[in-house]
């Protein structure tokens, strides 16, 4: 009881206007920031400037492993190649960078923190910038601006860039030395060593996704990544690079410039993709026609305060509302983002209703197709410019992807598009999630209204 009598007494100090706070001496409430402390869980305070913003979002082209535009290109070049952009198209100040934190997978640990502190220097940053790795698998690109996000929320600096970063060509998906036999007494330990494809089998046998769903799902996401590429929406956000190509044959090299995907097939069709087998079940669904690419790319997001981004007039191209990463059962590991998004939204303060665009990683269409149904999602939401069966799934470097192709389809979109989600599944059974807004979409502080007495509050109070 006590307690809740100095909890109305700390609002009753905050409602209650100061002598001095109108000069004809009405008594009007002010908005200010109330001592008891704010429970809403979607925060509208970019009138207080102390959000967390994202100003530039840039991405490389995304390139088939082994076979494509970036076969012959060092991994800390595609890197290099985003975090000049944001020194470049900003004029930021690199002395200014708080961290650099870079999502990365299949590298050794060591070798890809250095390549990835090398990367720092040759795009303009100065010895005092820190870098360093994030590796939470799929989802590694989304938690290294999840984790800047975070940093520049707690005061530990004030600019930051989340990036991501994989080379599937240089790194490919294997294991390094014996497996621990104490595995066998654990069976969720050795469903964590399943192939993805088969954790993929799993979802459709057991939540009942037909072949003719992933296939289609899949010739929608490359019919409308290409449509996207057509109308040019990508070219806002991929940084063209210039690199080698090797012909394997004779050894020449060539120069050529990177600017778009080429992962892309927009022939592809439902009978085309009928003709081919299964890869991980002899009677199973999963084919390489339904399943993501695998494939070299980078990304690199820049992030900041809203004060210090208005102070040095920055550009607000979205706000980071939230961010969730959950666990799931690592058999049917592609489920992740119908458990992750869900608890995002909800730490945002909304509902699913209010969210306008999805960005959700196609790592399987299964699993794809699965998260849209369970969550009951508008199908003209989703993934309005295609996914990684289309565009293909650079670990590391897909969360960061998709906060620049989500974030600049949101621009285009205007204020008929306001929140919107990325998500992914992660291997060993997680699924991750964020939440954004739209730059110029943030609430001012407007809970506050005319009272003309306090006779509401309790008695105790007074």
């Amino acid at each position: 009881m006590e307690k809740a009598i100095d909890r109305q007494r700390v609002l009753l100090r905050h409602l209650r206007p100061s002598p001095s706070s109108s000069p004809n001496g009405s008594h009007l409430i002010s908005a200010s920031v109330c001592a008891a402390g704010d429970s809403a869980a979607y925060q509208r305070n970019s009138c207080f400037g102390d959000d967390v913003v994202v100003v530039a979002a840039y991405r490389t082209a995304i390139c088939k492993s082994k076979r494509g535009g970036f076969k012959d290109t060092y991994p800390e070049e595609l890197l290099t190649a985003v975090l000049k952009a944001l020194l470049d198209k900003t004029n930021l100040n690199p002395n200014e960078v708080g961290d650099i934190v870079v999502g990365t997978v299949l590298a050794p640990g060591a070798q890809r923190a250095t390549e990835c502190r090398m990367a720092a220097f040759y795009a303009g940053f100065p010895e005092t910038v820190p870098v360093r790795t994030v590796n939470r698998q799929c989802s590694s690109g989304l938690q290294a601006v999840a984790d800047v996000a975070a940093a520049i929320k707690s005061g530990f600096y004030d600019i930051g860039i989340g990036a991501g970063l994989e080379s599937m060509t240089t790194n490919s998906m294997s294991w390094d030395g014996s497996i621990n036999p104490k595995v066998n007494a654990f069976q969720q330990a050795q469903n964590c060593l399943l192939p993805m494809g088969i954790t993929s089998e799993n979802v459709a046998h057991r939540y009942g996704v037909t072949r003719q769903e992933q296939d289609q799902a899949a010739v929608n996401s490359h019919r409308k990544a290409a449509a996207a590429t057509a109308a040019g929406k990508f070219k806002e956000e991929i940084i063209p690079v210039t690199t080698k190509i090797v012909d394997p044959k004779t050894g020449e090299e060539k120069q050529v410039t990177i600017s778009v995907d080429d992962g892309i097939r927009p022939e592809t069709s439902i009978s085309s993709l009928a003709k081919l087998k299964p890869v991980f079940k002899k009677d199973g669904s999963t084919t390489a026609g339904n399943s993501s690419q695998v494939s070299d790319g980078a990304g690199a997001v820049l992030l900041m305060r809203r004060d210090v981004a208005m102070q040095n007039g920055f550009p607000i191209l979205g706000v980071f509302r939230s961010f969730a990463a959950v666990g799931v059962d690592p058999a049917v590991m592609g489920v992740g983002p119908a458990v992750a998004i869900p608890a995002a939204v909800k730490s945002a303060g909304l509902q699913i209703e209010d969210i306008d665009l999805f960005e959700i990683n196609e790592a399987f269409a299964s699993q794809f197709v699965y998260c849209c149904k369970k969550l009951e999602l508008d199908a003209t939401k989703v993934n309005v410019n295609g996914g990684a069966i289309a565009l293909g799934h650079p670990l590391g470097a897909t969360g960061a992807r998709s906060v620049s192709t989500l974030l600049n389809e949101m621009k285009r979109r205007g204020k008929d598009c306001r929140f919107g989600v990325i998500s992914m599944c992660i291997g060993t059974g997680m699924g991750a999630a964020a939440v954004f807004e739209r730059g110029d979409a943030t609430d001012g502080l407007t809970n506050a209204r005319r009272m003309q007495s306090h006779n509401l509050l309790s008695k105790d109070a007074m």
